[in-house]
């Protein structure tokens, strides 16, 4: 057995919420909109395909073909955006299973990744894509296993509807919780359950609580959460490591360094997603490769 086959890999090629931001300001953790690859004993899964699902795209061209699983938590625009860019899905011979719960309006995964491909909108249409493409959607709370790799997923508290993911591998566990806005009086028994023991949690951390309660212009009710609260949902569910996930485009690289202080003097194993990011997971062992700067 190959040593990938012996691994469970989190690679973060998007890491900001809302709308991409490139620039001087934010180049160390990026500003690309989420998107999450995970190798799991063999497996590929991606998480999300917002404008860093473009960049993955481009690293996989030197590995065709490609066989992966793509798991949408929602279709808000920063999350498919990068979807109709992604190389490998317009080459053939590359094969993507694509999963997605269904909308509230009854709209498929499938509907809306097409829908965002039509005129006026987009020149070329879904079908364009070369690659084999199969689409299923799964239910709230459905449990999918790929060989001995389990996927669960469970709802959370977004505008629109949102899923989190729990990816479980020969006892190591991650947790994607994203986009997700905490409740004021209680922690989220959704998330609590996502996260349970997870040997790493990607956790929406959008706002500081500051700007969530900001008299000016609060955030409540924007379908986003804390660092703060990020740090009580880890104590609570016996997370070994948190990763503070889906920025702000506001927040330029320095700010964002002063968040991973103040979140790891409260949660010392915390670390801040950036482009690049990789952290691997073995039995009882977490090992963390930050990106060249």
């Amino acid at each position: 057995m190959s040593n990938t086959q012996n691994l469970f890999t989190i690679h973060f090629w998007g890491v900001r919420g809302s709308i991409a931001c490139p620039g001087p300001e934010t180049v160390r953790y990026g500003g690309n909109t989420p998107c999450i690859e995970m190798r799991v004993g063999g497996k590929r899964l991606i998480f999300d395909g917002g404008t860093g699902l473009r960049v993955l795209g481009q690293s996989l061209l030197s590995q065709m073909p490609v066989e992966a699983h793509m798991f949408f938590t929602h279709s808000h625009w920063d999350h498919i955006q990068g979807f109709p860019f992604f190389t490998p899905a317009f080459i053939k011979g590359n094969c993507f299973h694509i999963h997605g719960t269904v909308a509230p309006n009854k709209a498929t995964i499938k509907q809306r990744l097409n829908d965002q491909m039509l005129h006026p909108n987009f020149p070329v249409p879904l079908q364009i894509m070369g690659a084999d493409l199969k689409f299923y959607d799964i239910a709230v709370g459905e449990k999918l296993e790929i060989d001995d790799v389990v996927i669960e997923n469970s709802r959370l508290n977004h505008p629109g509807e949102a899923v989190g993911y729990r990816v479980s591998w020969r006892g190591c566990t991650a947790a994607y919780i994203t986009d997700t806005e905490h409740f004021a009086d209680h922690l989220d028994k959704s998330v609590l359950y996502l996260a349970e023991n997870a040997d790493v949690m990607i956790y929406d951390a959008t706002y500081t609580d500051a700007e969530y309660n900001s008299p000016m212009s609060p955030k409540v009710g924007w379908g986003h959460s804390t660092w703060q609260e990020a740090v009580k949902v880890a104590k609570a569910a016996k997370v070994k490591k948190l990763v503070i996930f889906h920025h702000d485009p506001l927040h330029n690289d320095d700010f964002l360094d002063r968040v991973g202080e103040e979140a790891a003097q409260q949660f010392p194993e915390t670390i801040m997603a950036r482009e690049g990011l990789s952290v691997q997971l073995v039995p009882a062992m977490i090992t963390e490769q930050q990106p060249s700067q």
